[in-house]
């Protein structure tokens, strides 16, 4: 059998993503990722440099993921805020895997930056604001995108109502709260 370095190395990533999400890169420990990986742990310093380097990577792998799965439309930021609450509720990783490392880091890597200044920018382009009112576009798009999964189920469907139905009026809500509150910012 042939090794296959690109393989090895989304496996690692994969199985990153399991630890990190799962301990935070200070609970996450090598040899775990590794053995998930069925690679060794010299292949995560190999490909990596170091395990900080690894929770880098995979913070930018599933960055991208997002952007694949929730695209910026810089007209539509209602829309994009319920792209991501589809998006995060359907793996709220991603979600914890940023709480980690805000806990862990005291500044976002290059990639987390780049994915939310390129965002801005572009709303700002589309809409003639300031790259800072953009951003707090963004943070508001965001903060309600991100409000499900950090508020406890009880809290969030107090009445016990159909679960499936209670997120589907909260998207709903997401979406409208957003254009609410972008509108008057982004004219």
């Amino acid at each position: 059998m042939s090794y296959d370095s690109a393989a090895t190395r989304a496996r690692l990533l994969d199985a990153a993503y399991a630890e990190f999400v799962k301990v935070g890169l200070a609970g996450g420990r090598v040899d775990r990722i590794a053995a998930a990986a069925q690679a060794n742990k010299q292949a995560i310093y190999a490909y990596f440099g170091s395990k900080e380097a690894l929770f880098d990577a995979v913070m930018a792998d599933r960055l991208r993921v997002l952007a694949d799965e929730a695209p910026l439309t810089a007209d539509d930021l209602p829309g994009y805020a319920g792209a991501l609450f589809d998006a995060l509720v359907a793996d709220p990783g991603l979600q914890r895997l940023s709480q980690w490392r805000m806990l862990e880091f005291d500044e976002p890597s290059e990639g987390e930056i780049e994915a939310h200044v390129s965002k801005a920018t572009e709303i700002a382009g589309r809409t003639g604001v300031s790259l800072t009112t953009a951003t707090d576009a963004m943070m508001i798009a965001l903060a309600a995108a991100l409000a499900w999964n950090t508020t406890a189920v009880r809290i969030r469907n107090p009445l016990g109502e159909d679960p499936a139905r209670r997120q589907a009026e909260h998207r709903e809500a997401v979406v409208t709260a957003v254009a609410a509150m972008t509108g008057a910012l982004l004219r």
